[in-house]
C-alpha cells in the first residue's frame, strides 16, 4: 500500500543543519498533504512541519519557525525538511506521514507514516 521512507538523518552539532527526504510511494501523490514528525527519548511524538499536495500551504511547529523549512518535489514523489541551527535539545527520530484522504488541509489525522530517521544534535 502506500510506503513512506525517510533519510538524510545522522550526527550534527548544535547550531549545523541537516536536510531529511522522504520518499513517498503509490500514485496522486501531488494530492496528499505529507507532514513531519518527531519523538525525543522519553517524550510523545510532536507535529513538525506540513505541506500540501501542491505545495502551497506550509505549516510549522512555533519551535521551528525561522529555522525549518518544508517543501516538495512531486515530480520525484519527495518530501524534504530543511533544518538550521538545530539545538541539542532536538535529539529525536524524525518520522514523514502521509494524510489519509487526498485534497484536505494540512491539519488533521495523519494515517500512513514512515520508519523514522535518527536525528541526533550534540552539544
Amino acid at each position: 500500500q502506500v510506503q513512506l521512507v525517510e533519510s538524510g538523518g545522522g550526527l550534527v552539532q548544535a547550531g549545523g543543519s541537516l536536510r531529511l527526504s522522504c520518499v513517498v510511494s503509490g500514485r496522486n501523490f501531488i494530492m496528499h498533504s505529507v507532514g513531519w514528525f518527531r519523538q525525543s527519548p522519553g517524550k510523545e511524538r510532536e507535529f513538525v512541519a506540513a505541506i500540501s499536495g501542491g505545495g502551497g500551504v506550509t505549516d510549522y511547529a512555533d519551535s521551528v519557525k525561522g529555522r525549518f523549512t518544508i517543501s516538495r518535489d512531486n515530480a520525484k514523489n519527495t518530501v524534504y525538511l530543511q533544518m538550521n541551527r538545530l539545538k541539542s535539545g532536538e535529539t529525536a527520530v524524525s518520522y514523514c506521514a502521509r494524510r489519509p484522504e487526498p485534497l484536505v488541509a494540512v491539519t488533521g489525522p495523519y494515517a500512513y507514516w514512515g520508519q523514522g530517521t535518527q536525528v541526533t544534535v550534540s552539544s
